[in-house]
């Protein structure tokens, strides 16, 4: 995966690339370009990398040295944080930069999972979430700075005007759901949603959460239709066989017209009677979904608003679920919620 370039800072990578078009001939600006960087980092750089070589015929000239530049910029790093913990630590700092810039994880997301998974021994040093903010905000890291978080502090939520849809008359409005639901206790209850893409995108995500588990199932619709989320609903079902019924107990949704095929939805397509069981929100309150609600926060963060999905393919958005099912998450201890849906569904199989 590429390097997100939200700071100014480079890696060793790009800078056997900047040897690489110097002895090519390429100019500064044409580097900067190439390396989507402004010029005076160029700039920079060839003075920090740079040495006097002596040629076969002992005359000198100044060149570039990709190994020299790195070393003092590691030797900087240990120098801004001589009073800090993580200078002390290169091998550390780098696993924290690899992690947010180039994975989307959270600062609480990197420390979160070493603890769990009994990682904290590989590093000579261990700091906390609170502290890592602080280092990032100060400038400590050389390729990490704020541009790199996937959530932004401080930010006003915006609000949008939305439109009445009607739903079926036959859906059973949530509040007749039974409380074992509510309390996520019981495996098996899901919610559902659409994500809209860029206006003029024809095709939409639909999106599928576990309450227990938060694992994410995504499907790429070819259009916001109720048909469509049917057909992708009896899609999952042929793919579980048998075990629908136990994986998919109840599926709440919101009042969207693209859930108003509430009997095609709870009906199987392998045979007669129902295959889950559907709960609606009230109008206008996304709250009632909060499981899915935050989850597709972090879809977003893959494919931010104006994104038009015509183009991604099913690989693309497979990718996102992986993810997002692979991400650790504080609520489960910085599990995944992929682990903890395996675990589920090997109680259902043993």
């Amino acid at each position: 995966m590429a390097n997100k370039k939200g700071s100014h800072q480079l890696t060793r990578a790009d800078r056997i690339s900047i040897e690489a078009l110097k002895k090519a001939g390429h100019s500064v600006i044409e580097i900067a370009e190439q390396l989507h960087v402004h010029r005076s980092t160029i700039y920079n750089e060839l003075k920090r990398g740079q040495y006097t070589h002596r040629n076969s015929d002992y005359t000198e000239e100044l060149r570039y040295s990709p190994d020299i530049a790195q070393e003092k910029a590691e030797e900087n790093l240990k120098a801004r944080g001589t009073q800090l913990k993580i200078g002390n630590d290169i091998a550390f700092a780098n696993y924290i930069e690899d992690k947010i810039i180039n994975e989307d994880y959270s600062p609480a997301a990197v420390l979160g999972e070493l603890k769990a998974k009994g990682r904290e021994g590989e590093f000579s040093v261990t700091i906390c979430v609170t502290t890592l903010y602080s280092y990032i905000d100060k400038g400590i890291f050389l390729r990490l700075s704020n541009k790199d978080l996937p959530v932004k502090k401080n930010e006003k939520r915006k609000y949008r005007k939305v439109q009445k849809q009607a739903r079926a008359a036959a859906g059973e409005s949530i509040e007749k759901r039974p409380e074992e639901i509510d309390k996520r206790e019981e495996f098996g209850h899901w919610e559902m949603d659409s994500v809209i893409g860029k206006r003029g995108s024809k095709n939409t995500l639909l999106v599928l959460t576990e309450r227990k588990t938060r694992d994410e199932i995504i499907f790429k619709l070819p259009d916001h239709t109720a048909e469509a989320v049917v057909s992708a609903v009896d899609r999952l079902e042929r793919k579980w066989g048998e075990m629908f019924k136990q994986v998919f107990k109840s599926i709440t949704v919101d009042n969207g017209s693209e859930f108003a095929y509430c009997e095609e939805l709870e009906h199987s397509a392998l045979g007669e009677g129902k295959r889950t069981k559907l709960y609606y929100c009230h109008p206008y309150s996304s709250w009632e979904r909060g499981t899915n609600e935050v989850t597709n926060k972090m879809v977003r963060r893959k494919v931010p608003k104006g994104t038009n999905f015509d183009g991604k393919t099913d690989e693309e958005i497979q990718e996102i679920e992986d993810w997002i099912n692979g991400y650790p998450r504080r609520i489960h201890g910085y599990k995944t919620a992929g682990e903890l849906f395996n675990e589920e569904v090997e109680k259902i199989t043993a």
